[in-house]
């Protein structure tokens, strides 16, 4: 466990030595939400509402470009490859990664609760916050593993561009930005495959604005996306290796 930790903490210096990394996924949300959940929307009353959809994409994005782009920059230059002939576990790597996601995730979590209590007078329960809190917490898994995945299969400059062609459209086409019912009827069926959708809509029920499908099955959908991702990712293990270098 010890060696775990370490990692943890090596891979949490390395972060905080980016803030090209750290700043934009703090302000995109927080702005995003300023300007669409409390200045166009202060006086229609759904402050809370888009609260937890700009909490949803804020939390997706470090998951996604710190798995993604990290893993393939360690990957296609061999970093990785040396941790793997060295002492360290492959399960500690990966759990540094998880763990500092999730991390930066809360910080998001915790910029966005008080900028809605301050700026647009959000009031929830205790129970409230702290259940919104888990949900997107442990919500960061499936984004987390699709992280990987493309981590083991594009080269570190591709990266951060494919993460941005899957990540902004997967936001926009599950509603985060604007509500479902203002788009056509085909995008609401794209959204429902999209773990950001089932996400989203159970972070709606905890303020009781879900869609009508009961919460459990929004659970099962993400965890069986997480489950058919790592499994991508565990046929594609040998990538890992670093056996072919972009």
């Amino acid at each position: 466990m010890s060696q775990w930790i370490v990692e943890a903490q090596m891979d949490m210096r390395a972060l905080l030595r980016s803030p090209s990394f750290y700043i934009p996924a703090f302000a995109f949300p927080v702005v995003f939400y300023f300007f669409f959940g409390i200045m166009v929307d202060f006086s229609n009353g759904h402050s809370d509402y888009l609260l937890i959809s700009y909490a949803c994409f804020g939390i997706m994005g470090p998951p996604f470009f710190h798995l993604a782009v990290s893993i393939a920059s360690e990957r296609t230059h061999g970093w990785l490859t040396l941790k793997l002939l060295s002492p360290m576990q492959f399960n500690s790597f990966i759990f540094a990664k998880l763990v500092n996601s999730a991390a930066f995730s809360a910080v998001i979590l915790l910029l966005l609760y008080i900028e809605s209590a301050w700026l647009a007078g959000v009031r929830l329960w205790f129970w409230q916050w702290g259940l919104l809190t888990l949900i997107f917490t442990l919500g960061t898994l499936p984004f987390a593993a699709l992280g990987m995945l493309i981590g083991a299969l594009v080269a570190d400059r591709a990266a951060a561009g494919v993460v941005n062609l899957i990540y902004l459209p997967m936001a926009l086409l599950s509603g985060l930005w604007f509500p479902l019912f203002l788009m056509p009827d085909w995008v609401q069926w794209i959204a429902y495959g999209l773990p950001s959708y089932h996400l989203v809509q159970l972070g709606y029920a905890v303020i009781g604005k879900g869609d009508e499908v009961s919460w459990y099955w929004h659970i099962i959908y993400l965890c069986l996306f997480s489950i058919s991702m790592m499994a991508v990712l565990r046929s594609l293990s040998g990538r890992f290796s670093g056996a072919s270098h972009e």
